[in-house]
């Protein structure tokens, strides 16, 4: 059987992290993101007292939760099974190989009725700058590589729940737009965030400099702001799913009904065929 090429070079992601790291790392979206599981958690009203956070970066959900085993990411995750009661995967899931894997990983780590949280880039993130670059590229080298992740569409990314045999999954997403003095400013909030190229099929000889000049051009012209500033969209798609328990509510079986649709309803039922009015 053929093995699938890998999308992401792991070894480049990693020193794209370090680079953040060092020269202190651009964590507005994390921490944004760190507040509205703050808010989900607090929806859930319920104490968790053995939580884990996988992430790349760990300051924003420290501040959430204190207590949480802090996990770097892996392809294999240092997480003990049955060891939690809440595991959130926190913005690095968009840049997983395997992502089904990384949630049975997390999925075994909790116990019967935790919960798991994930929150990663969706499919609508930057689609601006993805525009931009491949437009730019075509026009002034008449071919086009791969430069900008492609993150998985929000009905996808909510099938990986139910492949990893988490119950109860609902998948969401949230819209984020923030604006930049110029582009250039993106690619440097890009860097900060160690989120610049780490695609395995990525280009590996320095791109030309009019590719970047056209594609900056571009993006002003097409994606300004009235105020003049550009504006880039990022898409906080939201997993959550809950380790299986006898607890849980679960689907009737088809034909357990006690009452009628149309009684519930106040309407008249006909058999099929008849019209109404006969």
């Amino acid at each position: 059987m053929t093995t699938p090429p890998l999308l992401t070079d792991q070894s480049a992601l990693m020193r794209n992290r370090a680079r953040a790291m060092a020269r202190g790392p651009e964590l507005f979206l994390h921490e944004d993101a760190a507040l509205e599981l703050e808010e989900r958690l607090n929806e859930v009203n319920r104490t968790f007292t053995a939580p884990a956070v996988v992430a790349p970066f760990f300051a924003p959900w420290q501040k959430i939760l204190p207590t949480a085993k802090l996990v770097p990411e892996s392809e294999v995750l240092d997480l003990e099974a049955g060891a939690h009661d809440l595991v959130v995967h926190a913005m690095g899931l968009h840049w997983a190989n395997d992502p089904v894997g990384q949630i049975v990983q997390s999925a075994r780590a909790l116990r019967p009725d935790g919960l798991f949280i994930a929150v990663m880039f969706g499919g609508q993130t930057l689609n601006e700058l993805r525009a931009a670059l491949a437009e730019a590229e075509v026009s002034v080298t008449g071919g086009l590589s791969p430069r900008v992740l492609p993150m998985g569409e929000i009905r996808d990314l909510g099938a990986l729940l139910q492949r990893s045999g988490l119950a109860l999954p609902v998948a969401d997403s949230v819209m984020r737009k923030v604006t930049y003095e110029t582009p250039l400013r993106l690619l440097a909030d890009l860097r900060g965030m160690g989120e610049a190229n780490a695609l395995a099929s990525r280009l590996r000889r320095p791109t030309r400099r009019t590719v970047f000049a056209e594609a900056m051009a571009r993006y002003t012209r097409a994606f300004a702001e009235p105020d003049g500033r550009v504006r880039a969209s990022f898409e906080m798609v939201w997993l959550t799913g809950w380790k299986p328990h006898e607890s849980q509510q679960k689907p009737l079986r088809p034909g357990s009904a006690q009452a009628r649709l149309a009684e519930a309803l106040g309407a008249t039922e006909f058999k099929t065929g008849d019209k109404a009015g006969r």
